[in-house]
């Protein structure tokens, strides 16, 4: 019997699903736990991952009317309390500021002192204290509508972490709005959900449902949350990004009023949305294989990456020459309106150990030159979207005319392996017992990767969500806003359903 070939991920995805994607950060280089509990080390290669999402997402805020603005990161404690659904939501989760100094204390050690007056909570979400300030700024329909977004970190205090996905601090984008009207704050709830899907499926390459959560998976103090679900290598969902319809809940608890056109004082509309650093663990988990990151040229931090392939002493002076030449005419071109990103590899190591740290960071193409290139003015090419990376001689000319459009198939490439692999993995389901066995692992012990999405009919009870996920971790992870909208029964009580939701297990 033939062995499997060896990967440079260990384990691979089947052997270990969890371990395998711990183990693709590392090879990447992206990031590393820190010293404190809980928090990650953005390394620069996944920082500059993070900085291509910035980018491109700040530009799409501010072609909808978006400007930036910052807001603190301590929050009263009684700004929290104002809003009683909030700060249920975030209680367990807060970290909490009581003192503003540090003595040395009998023991010469540092102790805190100088007991603050009122706690300060660190930004769990920004809804409250951004709120206080539009009270400020907003005293009539003219100032309005106001549309703010903030770039920031937040803390959750979470237990169990993982790098991306779950961590104590991470990093986003929060936007806040605020309108005269219900229907325009619905509008604007609507465009930037609509927008995370173009950045989704047209940047990061990951195919998205969009859809609105149930009453119990809504953000504390929300209306309606609608969310983008995106579905992982293992099956399981992860929520990619939310929009929420906050109506007049919090307008009230700050005091966010403007004189109407008819004189007449009313509370504003608001609306929050974010992403987070967490789009990089989607990342991750949508398109990477067992030899570590595959990335979408749009989101990568590099588009090409040239190794110069020197044998001997003699020949080197030649191949830097030419790589440098041509490392120039590469940054000359131009993809998607921004420059190519071109990164020059002259460390001193063997080709081979070059090649296999750039497939494991995920480069998109890297290309080798050696003499023999060189003699036919030739580069030898290789990209990260296929299984023997695709491995082609071009001439240096037409290598240069067609780079723009060899990026543009990688990523078409990698979105419709995703798209394919969720297609694969969705089922309708019209039974209770079908429903337990699909999503019941055979192994117990060390469950398979089994699952994925499940559409199916429910009645809306709360009670019947409660225990799906109680009896198989499973959560409706949103209700469809596009597709089939036929209504049925319910396959849990047999009572009338509107529509068949979404059921994974998730991250």
């Amino acid at each position: 019997m033939a062995k499997a070939p060896r990967t440079a991920i260990e384990p691979t995805r089947v052997d270990d699903y969890p371990e395998w994607y711990q183990q693709v950060v590392k090879a990447a280089d992206l990031a590393e736990n820190s010293p404190v509990r809980g928090c990650m080390v953005i390394k620069p290669w996944g920082y500059s991952i993070w900085e291509n999402i910035q980018k491109h997402l700040d530009r799409m805020f501010k072609e909808t009317g978006h400007r930036n603005a910052y807001f603190p990161l301590f929050i009263p404690k009684s700004f929290l309390e104002k809003e009683a659904e909030h700060v249920d939501g975030f209680a367990k989760e807060c970290a909490v500021v009581t003192h503003h100094r540090l003595e040395q204390g009998p023991d010469g050690g540092l102790v805190p002192a100088g007991e603050l007056s009122e706690p300060l909570v660190v930004r769990p979400t920004s809804e409250t204290i951004i709120g206080a300030m539009f009270a400020k700024w907003v005293q009539s329909y003219r100032d309005l509508p106001l549309l703010i977004n903030q770039w920031a970190n937040v803390v959750r205090w979470e237990m169990r972490t993982r790098l991306f996905l779950r961590t104590a601090e991470f990093l986003w984008q929060e936007g806040h709005t605020a309108h005269a009207s219900k229907e325009e704050a619905v509008e604007e709830t609507m465009k930037m959900l609509d927008v995370y899907v173009d950045f989704a499926e047209r940047f990061l390459a990951v195919p998205v449902i969009k859809g609105e959560k149930t009453a119990s998976e809504r953000f504390p103090g929300a209306v309606s949350t609608f969310c983008i679900e995106a579905m992982m290598q293992d099956k399981k969902a992860l929520q990619a990004g939310t929009s929420h319809f906050l109506g007049q809940n919090f307008a009230k608890a700050q005091e966010i009023k403007f004189l109407g056109q008819d004189g007449m004082e009313e509370f504003a509309w608001t609306t929050s949305w974010g992403v987070s650093t967490r789009l990089i663990g989607a990342l991750i988990m949508a398109h990477s294989d067992d030899n570590g990151l595959v990335l979408p040229p749009r989101i990568a931090p590099a588009h090409v990456v040239v190794l110069p392939i020197v044998h001997d002493e003699g020949t080197k002076a030649e191949v830097m020459e030419y790589c440098e030449k041509f490392v120039r005419e590469l940054r000359q071109l131009r993809y998607h309106g921004d420059p190519v990103v071109v990164e020059f590899d002259t460390r001193d190591m063997r080709g081979g150990e070059k090649s296999w740290s750039w497939i494991k960071k995920g480069a998109p193409v890297w290309v080798e030159i050696g003499p023999k290139d060189i003699a036919n003015d030739a580069v030898f090419t290789a990209r990260r979207d296929m299984e023997r990376w695709g491995k082609q001689a071009y001439s240096r000319p037409e290598f240069l005319e067609k780079l723009p459009a060899l990026l543009d198939e990688i990523q078409d490439n990698i979105f419709n392996k995703a798209k394919a692999f969720r297609s694969e993995n969705t089922v309708v389901i019209d039974s209770k017992e079908e429903f337990y066995k699909y999503f019941t692992p055979k192994n117990t012990d060390k469950p398979e990767i089994h699952g994925g999405f499940v559409m199916a009919h429910w009645n809306g009870d709360e009670k019947i969500e409660e225990q799906i996920k109680n009896d198989l971790n499973v959560t409706i992870r949103c209700i469809p806003l596009e597709g089939d909208k036929t209504p049925g029964k319910c396959i849990f009580t047999g009572e009338p359903s509107k529509q068949r939701v979404v059921f994974a297990k998730s991250y």
